[in-house]
C-alpha cells in the first residue's frame, strides 16, 4: 500500500493557488487587470473574501517566505483569550479587601503589572462569585482607608443655588468643604469666587479650623482637577498647591470623570442639601454664612453618623485618640 504520508501535493497546490491570487491582485490594484476592474470582483470570481486574502497576502509581504502562504494550525481561540489564572488570583485578592473594580484597576497598576481591562475584571469578579461584596468585605475596606486621623482629607467645591436668597446675589457662590477620610470631621465655607487664589485663602482657613478645634492635622488632602485646586502646566506656581506645600501636605488627585473616588465630600453635599440648604430661604450671604457655621458645629458635635456606627465625629476622634 501506498504511505501518502509524505506527500505535498496539496502544499504545492496552495502555493500554486496563493502565487497566481497575488500576481493577479497586483494587477487589478495597479490598473494592469484586463479582467478585473474592481478588487471586490476579484474577490468574488474566486470565491475568497477581504479579510481571508488580506491575510494571507499582508503575511506574504512581511516574511516573503512560501511557508506564509499556508494554513497555520492554531489552538481555540479561549486558551489565548483566557486570563491567567495568577492574574485571577491577584483580582480575588483586592476584591477580599472591598474594592471595586475601578480600584482593582488602579491597584494592580500601582504594583507594575499590565492590569485586564475593567470589563474583564468585572467579568473575572462574575466567575469566582465575587461581584457582589458581602459584608466582610465592606468591613476590610473600611478598616483599610480609615487607618488613622488625617490620613487622608477630601476637598470640594459645592454651588449654592442664587434662588435660596431673598437678595438675589449679582455672582454666583460656592460652599468649599474638607472632610477627613477617617472620622468624617468635616468644615465648610462660602466662597464668593471659584478663582485659585480665594479658594486657596479659604482652603487654608478651614484646614487651621479643623486643626484648632480639634487636633485635625492632614497628611494627604486629595482634590479632582479642576482649575482651582490643580495646575497641568506649572504646579509649583498654583496657589492651592503652593499651599498643600508649605504645609507638608501630599496632594493627589482623583481620577478624571470618576466623582465616586471623592466620594465622602459627595456624599457631605447631600447631608448639606438635606439639613441646610433646601426648601430654606436666607436674607444674603451674611446670614447663610452664620448658618452655616451653626450647621458645621452640630454636624461635627451633636449630629450622630451612621457610617461610624451612631457615634458624632468629634466623638469618634477623641475615642481615636484615647484608644
Amino acid at each position: 500500500m501506498r504511505d501518502n504520508s509524505f506527500d505535498r501535493t496539496i502544499e504545492r497546490n496552495y502555493l500554486q493557488k496563493w502565487r497566481f491570487l497575488i500576481a493577479e491582485y497586483e494587477d487589478v490594484k495597479s490598473g494592469k487587470s484586463q479582467q478585473f476592474r474592481r478588487v471586490g470582483d476579484f474577490y468574488r470570481h474566486h470565491g475568497t473574501c477581504s479579510q481571508t486574502f488580506r491575510k494571507y497576502y499582508n503575511r506574504y509581504l512581511t516574511g516573503c517566505k512560501d511557508a506564509d502562504l499556508l494554513p497555520r494550525r492554531r489552538g481555540p481561540r479561549w486558551r489565548t483569550r483566557r486570563t491567567p489564572a495568577g492574574m485571577e488570583a491577584l483580582v480575588a485578592r483586592q476584591r477580599e479587601l472591598g474594592q471595586n473594580k475601578y480600584e482593582i484597576f488602579a491597584a494592580l497598576k500601582e504594583m507594575d503589572i499590565d492590569p485586564p481591562s475593567v470589563s474583564t475584571i468585572y467579568r473575572i469578579l462574575c466567575r469566582l462569585n465575587l461581584n457582589r461584596r458581602n459584608p466582610p468585605m465592606v468591613e476590610e475596606k473600611r478598616r483599610i482607608i480609615k487607618e488613622k486621623m488625617g490620613e487622608l482629607g477630601h476637598v470640594d467645591l459645592h454651588q449654592v443655588p442664587k434662588d435660596v436668597f431673598l437678595n438675589l446675589p449679582s455672582e454666583q457662590c460656592y460652599v468649599l468643604t474638607v472632610i477627613d477620610s477617617f472620622t468624617r470631621l468635616a468644615w465648610a465655607e462660602l466662597v464668593i469666587s471659584k478663582k485659585s487664589l480665594p479658594v486657596m485663602f479659604k482652603s487654608l482657613k478651614i484646614i487651621n479650623t479643623l486643626n484648632y478645634r480639634y487636633g485635625l492635622k492632614f497628611e494627604e488632602i486629595m482634590t479632582d482637577n479642576g482649575a482651582e485646586f490643580a495646575s497641568k502646566g506649572d504646579p509649583d506656581a498654583h496657589p492651592f498647591e503652593c499651599m498643600l506645600g508649605e504645609l507638608g501636605i501630599r496632594h493627589r488627585y482623583t481620577k478624571p470623570y470618576r466623582p465616586q473616588t471623592n466620594g465622602k465630600v459627595e456624599r457631605f453635599w447631600r447631608t448639606l442639601d438635606d439639613d441646610l440648604i433646601e426648601g430654606t430661604t436666607f436674607d444674603d450671604h451674611d446670614h447663610f454664612v452664620r448658618e452655616l457655621l451653626e450647621y458645621m458645629i452640630y454636624y461635627n458635635e451633636f449630629r450622630p453618623h451612621q457610617a461610624l456606627d451612631g457615634v458624632t465625629p468629634k466623638a469618634y476622634a477623641q475615642e481615636t485618640k484615647t484608644r
